[in-house]
């Protein structure tokens, strides 16, 4: 493993990272963490769920799924008495973001399903714990590594014991469009207040359109400014796609591709 550096200076020490991975990006590091789990980058055939896992009559179900075949790095992270799988969770993926990254999942406690499923995936029995204290984000990077994900996954074990893996895959082919959920797309909102995709700097996707409209209908409390070359574009597509028009605003400041803010 290189040495370890500062990642963002914006997290006041809290996370540190390592460059681990051998064809590019940096998995994050807990600062403080004992690694119990490294695994090479090797070929593997990776399934990624985009739903909470459950079993139903003996078969894992889940909403949505990527399947891909790639490069598969992966670092298990014990973290220090002090520090909780929750605060390591979130300075993780808020780097990772800051970095690039935009969420396709992300779900929280129960809302992800069953522990023990989610131990079967990473194929690691430490990531065993409580249904409701448990954490999972997977990113896709923007720009020239759009096909490379990034998954999170924090828990708490019954004795107090908490962990993060981290892992980073790189597909062999071309993963394509990939969407976030809805749910996923709120959740980011109400939790950074703002929502980026510098890569949608053209014409807005009817994909795109849609999902955002489902997106913000899930809570129609909810108001927005949209900014970017696009932003009026946007605006009449999301309002023609079912958002009142009550609860968007063009914003005036530049911004790559399209950035959404959170009115409070």
């Amino acid at each position: 493993m290189n040495a370890i550096h500062t990642l963002c200076a914006g997290l006041a020490g809290l996370l540190l990272v390592a460059g681990a991975v051998q064809a590019g990006g940096e998995l994050p590091v807990p600062q403080d963490a004992k690694s119990v789990d490294e695994r090479p980058a090797a070929e593997v055939e990776r399934v990624y769920p985009l739903g909470g896992l459950r079993k139903i009559s003996g078969q894992v179900r889940m909403e949505g799924k990527i399947e891909a075949r790639g490069q598969l790095h992966s670092v298990t992270w014990e973290l220090p008495a002090e520090r909780s799988a929750g605060e390591a969770f979130k300075a993780a993926r808020e780097a990772l973001q800051a970095d690039g990254g935009y969420p396709l999942f992300w779900c929280e406690g129960r809302d992800c399903g069953e522990n023990s499923l989610w131990n079967d995936l990473f194929g690691n029995a430490r990531l065993s714990g409580s249904d409701q204290d448990q954490f999972f984000i997977l990113l896709r990077r923007t720009g020239a590594d759009t096909d490379t994900l990034v998954a999170l996954y924090g828990i708490t074990r019954g004795n107090k014991r908490a962990y993060l893996h981290t892992e980073q895959f790189e597909a062999n082919a071309p993963l394509g469009e990939l969407l976030p959920t809805p749910a996923t797309v709120l959740r980011e909102l109400r939790s950074n207040a703002r929502l980026d995709y510098p890569d949608l700097s053209a014409e807005p996707p009817q994909a795109w359109v849609n999902l955002l409209a489902r997106s913000l209908n899930l809570d129609s409390t909810l108001r927005v400014v949209l900014t970017g070359a696009q932003a009026q574009a946007w605006l009449d597509q999301l309002t023609a796609a079912g958002v009142r028009s009550a609860r968007l605003e063009v914003g005036g400041q530049a911004a790559n591709g399209l950035h959404v803010e959170l009115i409070r």
